[in-house]
């Protein structure tokens, strides 16, 4: 059966691309190679992918400093089909910035945004949402634990700091949910749902990523079953700066993220049979907590 076009007010929540999303996305980053031709990024990119945050994004790239943990950074904007003025904002700050012609998914926003800062020469990529709810003052120990090869991928982990966010649900999900990847691929995990992340530029680009949307998980189940080292550092969600969260009620992304993340462990088992005739190498991950004495502390999983 045919997909249905979805209206392009609305943000996309499906869990297949739309069939325009590869014309779309083409059109995009040939347009953003027209504005920036030779594009240099720094070693560490933070990508953005946003969709109708004009009101929040200023806020957020202020607070992004041109250096973390002693690693020169750029940002990178993916506008993801915004009406409100949200590219013109990116472009008021100085940054780059990519804008798709609709909204196709923060998860096509984002894989576009890999693509871009890969091409442009980052050796690490952190990502932060547009809305302001997640601090750049927690990167420095994310990139730190990257920088001393003790880890490949960075959570950052309301669960091991705090979060502003009082929607009792919402946080009862994001423990459930870490509770069952945490079963799924044997890797003690806190926090699956992050928008705080810090990677190798590399593993952006032999993860398996297919998610239009609700993304958070099969990166960090892809990159566990491929063996990347995967850690988690405490960090503080904060409240919205303004407007509604895009993601959709609390069932309905409840429903949809339990079918993400049964998908993509089943996707990741089947492959790594068949390549190696074993199950997926999910143990060879790392757990980062911070401790009184050790800003760092490190426990197998």
């Amino acid at each position: 059966m045919p997909m249905r076009p979805h209206p392009v007010s609305q943000a996309y929540h499906g869990l297949r691309e739309a069939p325009d999303t590869a014309r779309i996305t083409r059109a995009a980053e040939e347009a953003f190679a027209r504005t920036y031709p030779d594009l240099k990024l720094e070693p560490l990119v933070v990508v953005i992918a946003a969709y109708d945050e004009a009101g929040n994004l200023g806020a957020v790239l202020d607070e992004i400093p041109d250096e973390i943990a002693g690693v020169k950074l750029s940002s990178l904007v993916i506008d993801d089909g915004s009406t409100d003025g949200t590219t013109k904002v990116a472009q008021e700050h100085g940054v780059s910035v990519c804008t798709l012609s609709v909204n196709r998914g923060h998860g096509v926003a984002l894989r576009l945004g890999y693509r871009i800062a890969r091409g442009a020469g980052a050796c690490y990529i952190a990502t932060l949402d547009g809305d302001g709810q997640w601090d750049p003052a927690d990167l420095p120990a994310m990139v730190r634990l990257l920088e001393e090869d003790r880890a490949d991928f960075v959570v950052g982990s309301r669960q091991l700091g705090r979060t502003q966010n009082t929607d009792r649900f919402r946080n009862l999900g994001v423990r459930f949910f870490a509770r069952v990847i945490s079963i799924l691929t044997g890797t003690r995990l806190t926090d699956t749902s992050s928008g705080l992340r810090a990677m190798r530029a590399e593993l952006t680009g032999t993860v398996r990523q297919t998610q239009p949307q609700y993304q958070t998980s099969e990166l960090l189940i892809g990159a566990l079953a491929q063996g990347y080292r995967v850690a988690e550092v405490p960090t503080t969600m904060r409240e919205r700066l303004s407007g509604t969260s895009k993601k959709g009620g609390n069932l309905f992304y409840g429903l949809r993220y339990a079918r993400v993340i049964a998908k993509t462990w089943w996707r990741e088992r089947r492959a790594a049979r068949r390549t190696a005739g074993t199950a997926p190498a999910f143990r060879h991950a790392l757990l980062a907590e911070t401790t009184a004495d050790d800003p760092a502390k490190t426990a197998g999983s």
